[in-house]
Order: structure tokens, then C-alpha cells, then sequence
């Protein structure tokens, strides 16, 4: 049976009204509950985060946590749940990489902070840890091309700005353009498409955007599997159905499967106005990796 991680342990000081869907989380974790080897991801080592993020942000999170003012930029009030549950999804995006380059797949039920930069927390994200895991294996010695396929509904401003100079690595983001952020980072491609766009139109988008991305030949692949691109999402703005969701996926699968690299999928958002929605979106993802790849 697959593993994959899942920060379902960790808990999640939050207002009672307010949107972040930490109950995704645990019931994505449960929905796949008997398909996956489902287990709690690990913490990521602090010395592992300075790989990609700068030591005076580090040791700000260690010893005095955010300000309010900085926590406004996040759109999470700051805790140790926050912080402590942040190591762990960026500790499961590591395992589910490692996991990848030895068996093709790798699956974090979490992760896909993409708004994080190498010294600042921005958009929910704490630790941008794509970015973290690609520098850990550059430290290995790894030196492999690596493409990131974002196709969260927003832009993946930090990630772009973390590898904005690295040829090594190609960003790809497709996300609704006047979405947040509204200063996008200049990516190797970004595709921004009109609010409420449908299926049809999305699909038609994406495949000529994977189809110039995978030109830059990677050895390893991320996707930024978001749901927010669903229709009645909080905050996605765009308009796709489940089945437009999944044909969504099966397009990236099918490219990575014709190409042979190994992937690694992580969470990204989801804020859908019904929760059973996200569940079933993610879940959805998850499942298609696992008909499509899994047996490679």
C-alpha cells in the first residue's frame, strides 16, 4: 500500500469563525483512510528550513513568533500550534519527495505553502516547502531539473520568487488573475486565467501550459494540487466542476506518466462553502494519483 503523510495530529488554535479549513486535514486523512498507508508526517528539522529560508526569519519563528502586523500579512493568528503544525507539513512534503525519487510517488495530505519567501510568511504559509525540500536535495547532492506545476487558484508568488534565478528549475502556475496575490512574481510561466472560468476553457489552458513546460525536461515533478479553483470556493474565483477537477488531474498524470518522472503531490488550498466539497476534491486527487501512477 502507498504511504503518505498527513498533518491530521497536529493541532490548530483558530477562531471558530475564522476560514482557514483545518478540517480538511483530518477528514482527507480519513476519507483515504484503507487506500493509503496513512502516516503522521514528521517534523522538519530547523537546520533543514535554513537550506532555504533566511537565518533571521528562522530565529524570529523560534524565539519571538510573528507580530501582529505580520500575522495580519499571514491571515493566521500566531501560535505554537501554528508554527509546530507548519514543521510538520513541510516535514511531510520532504518525506513524500524522498518517498518519489525511490518508488515515482510521493503523496503529502498537506503542504503546497507557496506564498512563503525565503525571509517572510505571507497567504497562510509559514515555510514554502517545495522550495525547502528542493534545496535539501541539492544539499545531498542531488542535481537533477525540477518542475513545479501550481495549479492552486492562486499564484505561487514565493515559489516563484525562490527560484526566479535557478535555470534548474521551472515554475508553472495557472490561477484566476485577479486573484491574491495581486503583485504576481515573475514565474518561467504563469497563466492567468478570467474569474469564474469553466472547465472547458481551463482544460483547454492547461494543456498547452504543460505541454511548454514539460519541454524543460525534469527529473523530478511537484504539483500544487489546490481545489480552491472548484466553483463556490471562498476565495478561488474561478468555476470548475468535480468532474472538471478530475479531468484536471488526469491531464498532469497522464503527462508525468508518459514522461516517467517521479512526482510528488501536496495539498495546497481548499475553502470551499461546503466542506464535504473540499474533502471530496482533495480526496478525488489523491485517488487519481494513485490509478494513474501507482503501479508504474
Amino acid at each position: 500500500m502507498r504511504r503518505a503523510y498527513s498533518t491530521a495530529h497536529c493541532t490548530l488554535e483558530l477562531p471558530d469563525y475564522h476560514p482557514f479549513p483545518k478540517y480538511k486535514y483530518a477528514g482527507v486523512a480519513e476519507a483515504l483512510r484503507g487506500e493509503l498507508d496513512i502516516q503522521p508526517a514528521p517534523a522538519i528539522a530547523w537546520e533543514t528550513l535554513a537550506l532555504a529560508h533566511t537565518p533571521d526569519y528562522l530565529q524570529k519563528l523560534r524565539s519571538e513568533g510573528l507580530s501582529r502586523q505580520e500575522s495580519h500579512k499571514v491571515g493566521l493568528p500566531w501560535s505554537q500550534s501554528l508554527l509546530t503544525r507548519a514543521l510538520h507539513a513541510a516535514g511531510g512534503t520532504l518525506a513524500a519527495t524522498l518517498d518519489a525519487l525511490q518508488t515515482g510517488l510521493g503523496l503529502n495530505l498537506a503542504g503546497g505553502t507557496h506564498h512563503a519567501y525565503p525571509g517572510r510568511a505571507e497567504g497562510y504559509c509559514l515555510f514554502n516547502d517545495v522550495a525547502v525540500a528542493i534545496a535539501y536535495l541539492r544539499a545531498q547532492g542531488w542535481n537533477g531539473r525540477v518542475l513545479v506545476v501550481d495549479l492552486d487558484a492562486h499564484q505561487g508568488n514565493g515559489t516563484a520568487a525562490f527560484f526566479r534565478n535557478d535555470p534548474t528549475v521551472f515554475t508553472l502556475s495557472v490561477h484566476a488573475e485577479r486573484n491574491y496575490p495581486l503583485k504576481k512574481e515573475p514565474g518561467d510561466l504563469n497563466v492567468g486565467l478570467a474569474d469564474a472560468t469553466n472547465d472547458a476553457a481551463y482544460l483547454e489552458a492547461l494543456e498547452a501550459a504543460l505541454e511548454q513546460a514539460f519541454t524543460h525536461r525534469p527529473d523530478l515533478v511537484f504539483y500544487n494540487a489546490g481545489v480552491d479553483v472548484l466553483q463556490n470556493d471562498r476565495f478561488g474565483r474561478l468555476g470548475l466542476s468535480l468532474q472538471g477537477l478530475a479531468e484536471r488531474d488526469r491531464m498532469v498524470f497522464e503527462k508525468i506518466r508518459q514522461a516517467g518522472q517521479p512526482l510528488v503531490v501536496v495539498m495546497g488550498g481548499g475553502y470551499n462553502r461546503d466542506p464535504q466539497t473540499t474533502v471530496a476534491g482533495h480526496a478525488q486527487t489523491y485517488r487519481l494519483a494513485l490509478e494513474t501512477l501507482a503501479n508504474r
